[in-house]
């Protein structure tokens, strides 16, 4: 079985954030893992990026808004209501980008305006606190991603739930129906060994009927290697029982 890896984008126009984000990520392996295995693959790319991450396969996002926070000159002026709206539309723009992809994404935000954190969605917004906010990106990003890994075990679980239902479906018909096909084969087994003991019968006629009656043969080996699998499953299911009964007791 393959290790699940899971891939975090960090969306970051300044190198220090995607710094910040790897360097605090939680290094404790997760429950049931393989160890160091399931640290996540980071690719960063720049936030101007995000207009186009529908269809992406990443499993979590981790966009630093603090460059559409600022003005044209670097400064962020709260006084310039033009300028705070066009901020606002940009953050707008980052959010909405981030919910159509799909997928769990966690904003910073450097406006100390804004709540600590809100939640809208799959798309968390938080406030870009001073030497807090990498390590709680880092736990909330972990957790989503131990989420994922379990909604998608899960998923694989049902699928080979739902294969061994049908395949068990299946040997179940086939076990209900092997009394009526062998008393079948039988006859036909019997009816061919007759043919071939007709005395002036065609050699073409009789070369038929002895086909016929090995591939009877042929099926009711088959169907005898049934029976012997359903007594092996039985006997399987009965030690199976006796183990959890006694683990139980």
């Amino acid at each position: 079985m393959s290790i699940y890896r899971p891939t975090v984008l960090i969306l970051a126009s300044d190198p220090a954030f995607s710094r910040e984000v790897t360097s605090n990520w939680p290094q404790d392996p997760a429950p049931h893992s393989h160890g160091p295995e399931f640290a996540p693959e980071f690719i960063v790319l720049d936030e101007g990026f995000s207009r186009d991450l529908k269809g992406s396969h990443y499993d979590l996002a981790i966009a630093d808004a603090s460059s559409v926070e600022k003005n044209k000159d670097g400064r962020q002026d709260k006084n310039d209501k033009d300028d705070r709206d066009d901020r606002n539309d940009r953050n707008k723009a980052l959010k909405q980008s981030l919910a159509a992809a799909g997928k769990p994404a966690i904003i910073v935000h450097s406006d100390a305006t804004l709540d600590f954190y809100n939640l809208h969605g799959a798309v968390l917004e938080l406030r870009r606190e001073p030497g807090l906010w990498p390590a709680i990106a880092g736990l909330v990003g972990r957790e989503i991603l131990r989420r994922r890994q379990a909604e998608s075990c899960a998923r694989e679980a049902e699928k080979v739930c739902a294969a061994a239902q049908a395949e068990a479906t299946l040997g179940r018909y086939m076990v209900e129906m092997r009394t009526n096909v062998n008393n079948a084969l039988t006859t036909v087994l019997g009816n061919a060994e007759l043919l071939v003991l007709e005395p002036g019968l065609p050699a073409t006629v009789l070369a038929q009927a002895d086909t016929i009656r090995n591939m009877a043969l042929r099926l009711h080996e088959v169907f005898q290697r049934f029976s012997s699998i359903e007594k092996e499953l039985s006997v399987a299911a009965r030690e199976s029982n006796k183990k959890a009964a006694h683990a139980g007791g």
